[in-house]
């Protein structure tokens, strides 16, 4: 499979070039600085990212490109073009002021191939705080700005090149033609990369792969979960046993509505009523940290006494995604794997000795998406927002009652049902309620009140690491509030949260 390699200096947009590559059907991978694989026939092209780091700080990174200067079209981006135009004779210095946000090119190349269809006066994004002064003697500058010179500059007698801006921002405005240079015109790969490509081919490694072997998954009624089943169900059929466990933090009738719509799917999936255990554990509690190991210390403990009930089982199948690999190797030597969270069926003991399968850990969510709507996985399963592995427990803010589940999944039906029924929850990323350890005053009727406050969360964003508050209708919000106040007895009171993340969190705990 041809493919692009992407060098991370620990940049915030590596993640961000990634999906732009993928985005034209063209796979990649992401690799740390200091673990450059193999090269073989398989690689097209090297794309060099950005860094926190100037290339003028004395613990840099400085690898040696020699494995593809030269031999393999190169593009690098921000520091990966500050990089080679240091390593190679230039000269690189601090800027006079941060350039950082919107510029526009007012110089061209345009015989240069990185530059076909790419228009005069094109807006791009800058983010550096150094810049180039003086480039080696083979290298001619294709681009520039009012502030900055080298702009861009190409290799004479390679297919190297350094860009100063971010292609892969959404404020580069040609930034996706420019990519496409590279990858397509210069690197010559062949966008076969689509959900069809990567389902059939993913289905028949899982056949040699897994021959006739049992495996074990954990449902969480997620996307990821959900898409990783079938695409096992295809390639091994009923020797994939999917396990269901409810925690008492579920939304209102989830156990018995995913159960329902995995049979549809021709799963073979075993629910498991486990709402007390979980619930007795949690009484009295009320950190965050400590309500969440409980429920993964739980959640392991439930799924291994269930997997322990299936004979021949060895293989444990996991919803790993692409940015949970990517996260767990650090561009500045971090820990080379991490164990995904509970709720993923991550972190189970050594002692339960199943191998690791992930089908999708080379896909980003919106991948996983695409997948999934290539295999006919319903749109109910496939729009689902987000939701938290400990569910509703960090929602409740304070101590879990059965009580306070029992009122949170009532308000939480409303909104989540309201959001449907008013055709805004495909507008919305995630969405839920909070129970908050507030009681306040109220009046219903002739009686005074002294009950609960929910506060009403719904956020957009494409990643999460990153949210907006959404701007809902007044109206809708005005008849959320009525109908959980006259519908939920113990709540008086309700108001909307409009933090964005950063400072704010999109979860309250």
């Amino acid at each position: 499979m041809e493919k692009i390699l992407i060098l991370d200096f620990g940049s915030q947009y590596t993640q961000l070039i990634a999906r732009r590559v993928r985005e034209l059907n063209v796979y990649c991978e992401i690799v740390p600085f200091h673990k450059i694989p193999k090269i073989d026939s398989t690689i097209k092209g090297v794309i060099l990212s950005g860094s926190p780091y100037s290339v003028n700080d004395t613990d840099a990174p400085m690898p040696n490109l020699d494995f593809c200067k030269g031999k393999l079209p190169v593009l690098g981006v921000c520091y990966g073009a500050q990089l080679m135009a240091k390593q190679f004779g230039g000269n690189v210095q601090p800027s006079k002021t941060r350039e950082y946000g919107r510029a526009h090119l007012t110089y061209i190349e345009t015989n240069n191939i990185l530059f076909q269809s790419i228009s005069h006066n094109s807006q791009v994004w800058m983010s550096h705080g150094d810049t180039i002064t003086e480039i080696p003697s083979n290298y001619e500058i294709i681009a520039s700005t009012e502030d900055v010179k080298v702009a861009a500059y190409h290799i004479q007698g390679e297919q190297t090149f350094g860009i100063q801006f971010h292609p892969e921002v959404y404020h580069s405005t040609d930034g996706a033609t420019l990519l496409k240079n590279f990858i397509v015109e210069i690197c010559k790969c062949s966008q076969s990369w689509t959900p069809d490509s990567f389902i059939e081919s993913t289905i028949a490694e899982l056949k040699q792969k897994l021959g006739n072997d049992k495996v074990v998954l954990g449902l969480s009624g997620g996307v990821d979960s959900s898409v990783a089943a079938v695409l096992l169900h295809r390639a091994i059929g009923k020797n994939l046993i999917c396990i269901f466990v409810d925690n008492g933090v579920l939304r209102k009738n989830e156990f018995e509505s995913v159960l329902e719509q995995y049979k549809v799917l021709g799963l073979n999936v075993i629910g498991v009523n486990a709402k007390d255990q979980f619930l007795d554990k949690l009484e009295g509690v009320s950190d965050p940290e400590t309500k969440r190991k409980i429920i993964g210390g739980t959640f392991i403990e439930v799924f291994d006494q269930e997997a322990h009930k299936l004979e021949d089982v060895t293989w444990l199948a996991q919803g790993t995604i692409y940015p949970d690999v990517i996260e767990s190797v650090s561009a500045t030597g971090g820990p080379s794997a991490t164990i995904k969270s509970h709720h993923n069926v991550g972190g189970l003991p050594d002692f339960m000795k199943l191998k690791i399968v992930e089908p999708l850990r080379l896909l980003f969510k919106d991948e996983v998406r695409r997948v999934g709507k290539a295999l006919q996985i319903p749109t109910d399963i496939l729009a689902r927002h987000p939701f938290p592995g400990p569910g509703l427990a960090i929602r409740i803010i304070g101590e879990v009652t059965r009580e306070k589940v029992a009122i949170l999944q009532e308000c939480d039906a409303i909104f989540i049902n309201g959001l449907k029924t008013h055709g805004l929850y495909d507008s919305v990323w995630q969405a839920g309620v909070m129970l908050l350890p507030v009681q306040s005053v109220g009046v219903m009727g002739d009686e005074r009140t002294y009950e609960s406050c929910v506060a009403l969360r719904a956020v957009s964003s494409t990643d999460g690491m990153t949210a907006d508050w959404c701007h809902l209708p007044y109206e809708f919000l005005a008849k959320m509030s009525n109908e959980i106040i006259n519908k939920v007895k113990g709540v008086n009171r309700v108001v909307y949260d409009i933090s964005s993340k950063p400072p704010a969190t999109i979860e309250w705990e």
